[in-house]
């Protein structure tokens, strides 16, 4: 059984037998579902009910050091595509893994787990990874960040994990009317050809569940940094493209996917404005930065 899934126009396909019980634990992916695709297909995944074995020759191309609870990914160039071993944290062993073609336009993802959890855990990892690194060329980012929308804009909230972007969201919400949440962890934002930028719900969100298929024009990046006061300023286009690179997923290392990451970032930077908030987490710090990038 195949179901197609758009998200910011994008298309990309999950194949999995029809009695397979993980199909009920999808349900974030009903809002991005699409009955009958038009145009060329993102990527295809398919789940693979045998056994995975490595291959006798790969080499490792990343593996980047991680924190407590934060997903391990390791990257292996083989012969013909790529491997992935993937872990919910660095504690817990790997029991996804995903091959793909050299363009990774096609995956198929093993799963040595019979833990319903663990095993959409692989699912969602192996759509999201190929995801970010099928669009990196094509003028589109998924960024690790928060997202509200108001005043129909979008305002994304980044930052390194634990640091205050889900609860700077939240801050929004409570205190700043009109706001409302479109993703919390994982939103996309593509630059179209007319010069639009515009943010896109998702279906991953991290650990909030708000899988929305909304968009909204992006009003504004802001980091989001810990101070023992509330301040908001803007930031020249260096740091403004060091913060949203940060933020971006895809493999940096190949050459035709940083180029296409460095075009979107350069482009993104130059029309949207970007802030460093230095905040507490209180109502204070979701008005002064309200007052400054809803102006």
């Amino acid at each position: 059984m195949i179901k197609y899934f758009k998200v910011a126009e994008h298309v990309f396909s999950l194949e999995m037998p029809e009695t397979c019980s993980l199909w009920s634990r999808l349900s974030q992916y009903d809002p991005f579902e699409v009955k009958d695709p038009a145009g060329s297909l993102l990527f295809g995944l398919r789940l693979d009910q045998g056994s995975y074995s490595p291959a006798d020759k790969r080499d490792l191309v990343y593996d980047a050091p991680t924190e407590e609870g934060e997903t391990v990914i390791r990257l292996y160039k083989e012969e013909g595509g790529w491997s992935f071993d993937m872990s919910p944290d660095k504690n817990i062993p790997f029991h996804s893994h995903m091959r793909s073609t050299e363009d990774f336009s096609s995956g198929v993802l093993y799963l040595d787990t019979r833990r319903v959890n663990d095993a959409v855990f692989g699912i969602n990892n192996s759509l999201m990874l190929l995801y970010a690194f099928r669009t990196a060329p094509l003028c589109t980012l998924e960024l690790h960040a928060s997202m509200v929308s108001n005043s129909g804009k979008a305002f994304l909230f980044l930052a390194r994990s634990g640091t205050g972007k889900s609860t700077h969201s939240s801050l929004w919400l409570k205190h700043i009317p009109g706001s409302e949440l479109m993703n919390d962890d994982n939103p996309v934002v593509r630059i179209w050809p007319d010069g639009r930028v515009i943010a896109y719900g998702t279906p991953w969100s991290g650990k909030t569940p708000c899988y929305r298929n909304i968009e909204a024009p992006v009003g504004a990046f802001v980091r989001i940094t810990r101070a023992p006061y509330n301040k908001i300023k803007p930031l020249n286009l260096l740091q403004s493209y060091a913060l949203l690179y940060s933020s971006s997923s895809g493999f940096k290392a190949d050459r035709a996917m940083a180029d296409g990451l460095h075009a979107s970032l350069e482009k993104a930077v130059t029309t949207v404005p970007c802030y460093e908030l230095e905040c507490l987490p209180d109502e204070e710090a979701a008005r002064v930065c309200s007052a400054e990038v809803l102006r």
